[in-house]
């Protein structure tokens, strides 16, 4: 199997729901080297309050939590609220029975406790994988649309290099001189592409340093 690139996970969110404070702790503490964002809890209460009020990309559950079941949690999810979300489920048994639940619950993977870091990664990884190749399909289309929205030769590596460092948020976090360095334009080629986008909506600048990318704004190519 060719090696994975733990890299890719930096841009999605876990909810991790574990109820034995020290694992939780040690795991949530190798994970956040990893990931964009992880929000650890220890009960069911507290990960239906963050699914509602975050964006989540997976969830990671254990089965036997003190008070409730890490699979009723992702049963609630998928009938009560129709939430479909990529889901790893630890437990310290092989029970058949909460096997058969999980498949039945199209759960991704099922990890037997205690919980090795590196399986879990792995695991993160495949389950994330669709949602990453469909990324970088939609960026490569949109490089494709942004270019012909643009009628100068020379910005086109400058449309490259933002795409490519969008966040997972489609916001790009350069600075002209910043993007100068890493492509080899003049910076009036830069600020008029800057402007160019921005007239048609395409980038914004939120703030210093940070523009939110549209796609939604961009024009169809020609022979689409």
């Amino acid at each position: 199997m060719n090696k994975r690139n733990f890299e890719l996970l930096g841009s999605f969110t876990i909810l991790y729901i574990e109820d034995e404070a020290d694992l939780l702790k040690h795991t949530t503490a190798v994970l956040e080297d990893f990931v964009k964002k992880i929000y650890p809890v220890q009960t069911i209460d507290e990960a239906l309050k963050i699914i509602q009020s975050e964006k989540i990309d997976v969830i990671v559950a254990d089965i036997h939590l003190k008070y409730s079941n890490g699979l009723d949690f992702l049963r609630t999810l998928k009938y009560d609220l129709e939430i479909e979300l990529p889901c790893i489920v630890t437990t310290a048994f092989t029970d058949t029975e909460y096997l058969l639940d999980a498949i039945k619950l199209h759960v991704d993977n099922y990890i037997i406790k205690p919980v090795n870091i590196k399986e879990l990664l792995n695991s993160l990884h495949d389950v994330l994988l669709p949602k990453i190749q469909a990324k970088e399909i939609e960026r490569s289309y949109n490089i494709i649309k942004t270019i012909s929205a643009v009628t100068d030769s020379k910005q086109v590596e400058i449309i490259r290099f933002i795409i490519k460092n969008l966040d997972y948020e489609n916001i790009l976090n350069y600075s002209y001189s910043e993007i100068m360095e890493q492509v080899d334009v003049s910076k009036p080629t830069v600020i008029k592409l800057f402007k160019q986008l921005s007239d048609q909506g395409i980038l914004t600048k939120i703030q210093n340093k940070k523009y939110l990318f549209d796609e939604t704004k961009l024009p169809l190519p020609e022979n689409a």
